[in-house]
């Protein structure tokens, strides 16, 4: 049976309107809410300690404790009670570190994964760890009437299960202020239980010697086998788990700064204590088969055994009543961010009290306690809890890892203890169940790209620190690359600039630029403020690149206040040439005649005296792109032979290769590479020179190759019209002229491109 307890906190900031009760970091659910709102506020003891320690003085500490000792022996128990206690400790001050360094609002650990790896993360945590919350009740319930029934047998099972969940609820649905003092009367059944055990006599009359190791289950002698010891781990284990019970309630304690790591880190101290002096107890008051074969052992052996029996039941009780108090937090917490159905309705607050999540829990609880028997699904309630724990030390290790200088909790501990809780918990999910840590991982993970379609497009902050790691990853590849490693050609890929004067035209370029770039290029937009003024233009340009990335391709955008194109692109191509994605291609449309076509050929020789690439569009005034399906590859022979080698000397070939290459792989349909001879006697060489072109590039053999005897002219109309042909420009001085013929000539839309020397379709 798990003992634990989570919940969760929203952080993106919401537009007005978007949800009752606002964000965490919104005044109506935090600091700012009125008394009505915030209803009453706790303090460290009555909002974190104490239910963190009834949590973890649980059944398993009652009767489970003498099985643990009799399966393993005193020190084979206290080593298993050092292990948990030792993963449960570094999560606990990983999340007490967590807690110092930011503000918390309503959620606890939803909030902390959801402020710092984002929603999506918090919400695939947050909304199984809800889910917890009823199961988890439900089974405290089972476990308190089976100690009442002890007591007395003749009641009916299902009217007691129904009778104490209604008085669990009317006191949670009452207000959680009323739940925290019923835990003081239970703290003191707990109390009175503990001395109860620890006043027996049953020590000083037990004969026998304490035997330090056992004969775990189904081992024939006596010493420590691994195989059975981790069995005995993993019923033991559930019991220290149980220290989110106080940081469920961050959103209603006084300073959960101070309150969140003091509460917890003192109910895991006193807790052990507890723990280790009841392992001791038991092991000296019964020989290990007797230990093992009784549940009951501590009770039976007790001063007074009804005293201990209270306090069972008063531990299983208290964990219900905080899985019925935090739970609708958790809800409220994600209703707030808007990641689940009838959002506005879960994130209400009525009178301090979230009370349609409370009702929805209570629901939820009720159709848990109908089904009779949860031990089915127990493990799955253990190992949402363990992922939740994982998530808090992986918080901790990427914050203390990046260096941010947001990063600076009042309470620091070392990467060490984070990584050591995360890996214990790990080990310890698969230990205890393998199927059902891959079942809870799955659901995690599906719950994750779900809540990323849900919010897809809504406007929340980013306040997670996401991009710092994409941001420190950047900062260490970019460390570790040198000028030679930018220009090895076998790491090419368009990294375009697109100057921008009008974000009309700028529109209708969009699908060409997103095709050339797709799927691992990039797109730079350069403003350039001679139409329009920077302030009117700049924004237009954001939006254009925003919607650039919403399709996938990594878009940004900047403002050259230079009034002159031709200066502009110039300055913005030498500056950009110091960026880690620096632009390897300059796109141009082909300009109409004039001086804007000489600024056109200028900005092309200008890009080439700095290794810039250039592309030009020339879009064909009625058919457009067509259907995306056919392109066309005008490939020429080299200046001294047709042998393959020759043609990529001095030409544009690389280019033409290249993106023809990524254009057909993007659309499908059909790609052929055509060249013009002007004898019959070249068409052999000239056959040979295209199979060896598409050896050299690697291209699959289901490409065309064609072979068209007769001048250029009459070429372009002995072809079906393509949707797209792709040319090389002439190098010393660009013939716009002649491009334009082109695509008319062609009837196709046309791609003009000229080499820079950092490309190789051959490499």
């Amino acid at each position: 049976m798990a003992e634990s307890e989570a919940v969760a906190e929203p952080t993106s900031a919401s537009t007005p309107g978007d949800a009752p009760g606002g964000d965490a970091g919104s005044p109506a659910a935090g600091a700012n809410a009125s008394p009505e709102e915030m209803g009453t506020r706790f303090g460290t003891f009555t909002g974190v300690f104490t239910p963190t320690l009834l949590t973890i003085l649980g059944v398993i500490m009652y009767v489970r404790m003498g099985w643990v000792v009799g399966n393993a022996g005193l020190a084979g128990a206290l080593l298993i009670l050092g292990l948990g206690i030792l993963i449960t400790l570094c999560t606990g001050l990983s999340l007490s570190s967590i807690a110092t360094n930011t503000r918390i609002g309503p959620g606890g650990p939803y909030a902390i994964m959801n402020k710092s790896l984002g929603l999506e993360v918090g919400g695939s945590i947050g909304i199984p760890l809800f889910l917890t919350r009823p199961l988890g009740v439900a089974m405290y319930i089972f476990g308190f009437r089976e100690g009442l029934l002890w007591i007395l047998p003749s009641l009916p099972a299902l009217a007691v299960d129904i009778g104490i969940f209604a008085l669990l609820f009317g006191i949670a649905y009452k207000s959680a202020d009323l739940a925290f003092k019923t835990q003081y009367v239970i703290m003191v059944a707990i109390v009175l239980s503990l001395v109860s055990i620890f006043a027996s006599p049953a020590p000083f009359e037990n004969t026998e010697p304490i035997q330090w190791w056992g004969a775990y289950p189904g081992e024939p002698e006596t010493g420590f086998r691994g195989s059975s010891f981790w069995m005995v781990f993993a019923v033991f284990f559930p019991a220290t788990t149980g220290i989110l019970a106080g940081a469920n309630m961050s959103g209603d304690l006084k300073d959960p700064r101070r309150a969140i790591p003091y509460g917890t880190i003192w109910a895991i101290g006193v807790s052990t204590i507890v723990y280790f002096a009841i392992a001791i107890w038991v092991a000296n008051t019964g020989t290990l088969t007797e230990l093992a074969g009784n549940y009951n052992h501590i009770i039976d052996n007790s001063l007074f055994p009804p005293l201990v029996l209270a306090g069972l039941l008063g531990a299983t009780a208290s964990s219900a009543l905080a899985g019925l108090v935090g739970g609708p937090r958790i809800l409220m917490a994600m209703g707030q961010n808007r990641i689940i159905p009838y959002a506005a309705q879960m994130a209400k607050i009525d009178g301090g009290e979230p009370r349609n999540a409370l009702l929805l829990t209570g629901v939820l609880t009720l159709a848990a306690i109908m089904l009779r028997d949860l031990n089915a699904i127990a493990p799955l309630v253990t190992m949402f809890f363990l992922i939740t724990y994982c998530m808090i030390n992986v918080v901790v290790l990427v914050e203390g890892s990046l260096g941010l200088v947001s990063y600076r909790p009042t309470m620091r501990v070392p990467l060490l203890i984070p990584a050591l809780g995360l890996t214990g918990c790990l080990f310890s999910m698969f230990i205890i169940n393998p199927s059902f840590s891959l079942v809870s991982v799955g659901v995690v993970i599906a719950l994750y790209f779900f809540i990323r379609r849900r919010t897809r497009g809504k406007a929340f902050a980013k306040e997670d620190v996401r991009s710092s790691i994409f941001t420190a990853f950047a900062e260490w590849a970019a460390a570790r690359i040198t000028p030679e490693d930018a220009d090895n050609v076998r790491a090419w890929k368009p990294h375009i600039l697109v100057p921008v004067e009008d974000v009309e035209i700028l529109r209708g370029i969009y699908p060409t630029l997103l095709d050339l770039a797709q799927p691992e290029g990039t797109i730079k937009l350069l403003g350039i403020a001679s139409l329009s003024p920077p302030t009117a233009l700049l924004p237009r340009i954001a939006r254009v690149g925003r919607a650039m990335r919403d399709h996938g391709v990594l878009a940004s955008w900047s403002m050259v206040r230079i009034q002159d194109r031709k200066t502009a692109v110039t300055v913005g191509l030498e500056a950009l040439q110091g960026a880690f994605f620096r632009p390897n291609l300059l796109f141009l449309r082909l300009p109409p005649a004039g001086a804007v076509r000489d600024d056109g050929v200028e900005m092309m020789q200008a890009a080439l005296s700095i290794r810039v690439g250039v592309v030009l569009f020339g879009a064909h005034p009625t058919a457009g792109l067509g259907r995306k399906r056919d392109i066309h590859l005008w490939v020429r022979r080299g200046p001294e032979s047709w042998e393959a080698h020759d043609a990529f000397h001095g030409g544009n070939l690389n280019l033409i290769l290249l993106l023809g290459y990524r254009l057909w792989r993007l659309w499908g349909g059909r790609l052929t590479l055509i060249t013009v001879i002007r004898s019959p006697d070249e068409a052999e060489a000239a056959a040979n020179f295209l199979n060896e072109l598409c050896d050299l590039a690697r291209f699959p053999s289901r490409v065309e190759r064609r072979v068209i005897e007769g001048d250029f002219a009459t070429s372009l109309d002995s072809v079906p019209a393509p949707d797209l042909s792709i040319f090389g420009l002439q190098r010393d001085t660009p013939d716009l002229a002649w491009a334009e013929h082109t695509v008319q000539a062609s009837r196709s839309s046309c791609l003009f491109v000229l080499d820079s020397g950092r490309e190789s379709a051959r490499d």
